[in-house]
């Protein structure tokens, strides 16, 4: 074990490090962030239609396109927000005006739309109109192609001083809009050519090479585990896989949300959604607590451990778990590079995939289909994700004592190893089962 995870901390953590730093990645990841808060409260209106009462949804039948309009506008808007953030974040990271680069990338997103002109009704046509079907999580891919699109080759023209400068008395908005004239209409023109003249449709062409990948996540198992296999073990080593594995395969699960929510608003069964495994299978039923399920390990730091020190871990750990905040777990116990806690932190996820997975695919549980707020506790979380599902919380209860089962030998070793380090006994003393003491006590003792 010291062997392979030396190996690991040599060879896979410093490019995996660097990864996780890269600054396009960094940047889907923030823009993707920073649209969440519009989605949780769009997604309170199709929880709100949505609750278990038949009563109640027959009352708000009639109303239903009015009450999930916030929801359209907010998850199926959700390229928009993204995409001008991600151009700001990522031109940001260049030095360059973030202001222009998150205006040149949407600009960008933009043009590979094609507006629709609606002549109907002859008495009142509503003209030219912009087509949602790719300005939610389905534009994402476009959005992030426009990104670096945009904001690269605004920084070519930068770097180069091809650029229209103003005079320092300019007002710095005025200096801005004449800074990215040149590199604007580069962009636009490029992309006009490359939609309007060539008729090449970039959203349905990434939709079509990622289709296979979406379809691997969202309705295989190996699609399902293998995230999550990746994800726990960079965070053994100390790399948030979050970060890394996150910022690959967030617009995919976004888009098989996306997906699911279309299909329970038309009337499918929550039972019977087109996507088994978004994020929200693995957030509230898989990481409870965070990374690896470690709100069980806190709760047996504080039962059945006997060590001051992980008893005192659990403490501080068990509050944040609870909301989904376990850095204090990760970092405290440690569960990285912690050859007693290695496996069952990178099996636990595994294994609750496969049960969670199964019963969303066998009709047992509902689908999931929005996204509350990720700070509520698991079975809240899961319960409202999941359409007002009484069964997922159950599932997730199941699940931790799952958890708790597999934890439970190795914390209990942990446990007796931390004990020994507190009795003053040296590493090499407890792996050679004596200590001094020991040493001079009478056989009979």
């Amino acid at each position: 074990m010291d062997k392979i995870m030396k190996w690991v901390e040599e060879k896979l953590v410093p490019p995996m490090a660097k990864i996780g730093t890269q600054r396009h990645l960094l940047a889907i990841r923030n823009g993707v962030v920073s649209s969440l808060s519009l989605i949780l409260i769009g997604t309170f209106f199709m929880v709100f239609i949505n609750l278990p009462v038949d009563a109640w949804k027959a009352a708000l039948a009639p109303y239903s396109n009015i009450i999930v309009l916030p929801y359209r506008m907010t998850m199926g808007l959700m390229a928009i927000y993204a995409t001008f953030v991600m151009g700001a974040d990522l031109a940001k990271s260049y030095k360059l005006d973030s202001v222009t680069g998150g205006i040149l990338s949407l600009g960008t997103f933009f043009m590979f739309q094609v507006p629709v002109n609606i002549t109907t009704p002859k008495s009142a046509p509503l003209g030219f109109v912009l087509p949602m079907t790719y300005t939610g999580a389905s534009g994402m891919f476009t959005g992030i192609v426009s990104m670096i699109f945009a904001v690269e080759v605004y920084r070519f023209f930068k770097t180069h001083n091809v650029t229209i400068k103003m005079p320092e008395q300019v007002p710095p908005a005025v200096a801005r809009s004449f800074e990215a004239l040149i590199p604007g209409f580069v962009i636009i023109t490029a992309v006009w050519i490359v939609r309007d003249i060539a008729g090449f449709d970039l959203n349905a062409a990434l939709l079509m090479l990622f289709k296979p990948l979406t379809n691997i996540l969202g309705n295989n198992l190996f699609g399902a585990l293998l995230p999550m296999f990746l994800i726990h073990f960079l965070w053994s080593f100390g790399i948030h896989g979050m970060s890394i594995v996150g910022s690959l395969v967030r617009p995919m699960w976004l888009i098989m949300l996306d997906e699911n929510g279309k299909a329970l608003a038309s009337g499918t069964a929550a039972t019977n959604l087109p996507n088994i495994a978004p994020e929200q299978l693995f957030q509230w039923t898989v990481t409870i607590g965070g990374a690896g399920a470690t709100l069980v390990v806190a709760i047996l730091f504080l039962t059945v451990c006997k060590s001051k020190f992980l008893k005192e871990v659990g403490r501080f750990s068990i509050v944040p778990g609870i909301f989904n905040i376990n850095e204090p777990m990760i970092f405290g116990a440690p569960m990285m590079l912690n050859p007693y806690m290695f496996i069952p932190f990178n099996v636990v996820p595994l294994i609750l995939t496969t049960i969670s997975y199964f019963a969303v695919k066998g009709g047992l549980v509902n689908g999931f289909s929005t996204i509350p707020a990720w700070t509520l506790p698991a079975p809240i979380g899961g319960y409202l994700s999941a359409g007002n599902d009484w069964r997922v919380v159950v599932l997730i209860f199941i699940n931790m004592a799952i958890a708790t089962i597999i934890y439970y030998p190795f914390v209990k070793a942990y446990d007796k190893h931390m004990l020994e380090q507190e009795a003053g006994k040296t590493d090499e003393e407890i792996m050679k089962g004596t200590s001094d003491d020991d040493a001079s006590a009478p056989a009979n003792a």
